[in-house]
């Protein structure tokens, strides 16, 4: 017959661990990882509107056109272009400005870390947009890597993601291959299910969809390459 005592003893050692690991997967959601490196250029968002301009004079006269955008113009570029809920990670522009109506992607980031990761809802684009205090975007080799700072309430969380970017019918379409929140790492079936949550809904669908001009978005190179028609 088993002794009791020896239950008891495993049973205490179990709860000890169990309470351990908890307490561990807390502190790692909640310990921020450290967000990229991107080097402040005030001339960034600039340069990319001259790019975005010198493709509207090349197809203008007929002639396929590209624009590439290193780190540095696609985050301040982003910035300019995005209103996040904190002033200081982006303003909107004014609606007088050419980059006020940028006939460019029509997509907020698609990276809300609570809605769409172990829940049975659909987010909306805007509702993760409204959660999002701060983003940076960097790039190496083909893949995006998305930095996200949002609220959840009341505590500042991060979250990391990397996929590769690309167009598919039409639609922006992005492909996670790893992911953390906070310095928690995330497994690969939760990222699938929480992206394909998130773009799965009508409304998110069409905000996603590409203007008829674009033919192509993705990371080359560790640069962000849109291909007109």
């Amino acid at each position: 017959m088993a002794d009791p005592a020896l239950f008891k003893k495993i049973y205490r050692i179990f709860s000890w661990v169990t309470l351990a690991s908890l307490l561990l997967t807390i502190g790692l959601v909640l310990r921020k990882s450290p967000p990229p490196q991107i080097p402040n250029d005030p001339n960034a968002a600039a340069r990319a509107e001259q790019k975005f301009e010198a493709a509207d004079a090349t197809r203008a006269s007929g002639l396929p056109a590209q624009v590439q955008l290193d780190r540095n113009e696609l985050n301040s570029y982003l910035a300019q272009n995005l209103q996040m809920q904190n002033p200081t990670a982006g303003t909107l522009p004014n609606s007088s400005s050419p980059a006020a109506n940028p006939p460019r992607v029509n997509a907020t980031p698609a990276s809300d870390p609570t809605a769409g990761i172990g829940g049975s809802d659909q987010p909306t684009l805007d509702q993760v947009q409204s959660s999002v205090k701060d983003f940076k975007i960097d790039m190496d080799g083909d893949l995006v890597k998305a930095y996200v700072i949002f609220d959840f309430h009341g505590k500042d969380m991060s979250l990391e993601l990397d996929g590769h970017l690309r167009a598919e019918n039409g639609y922006m379409r992005f492909d996670p291959v790893s992911g953390m929140l906070g310095s928690l790492p995330l497994p690969q079936s939760t990222l699938n299910a929480a992206v394909e949550r998130l773009m799965s809904s009508p409304e998110n669908r069409e905000k996603l969809r590409l203007p008829n001009d674009i033919s192509d978005i993705q990371i080359v190179n560790g640069q962000a390459q849109v291909t007109y028609k």
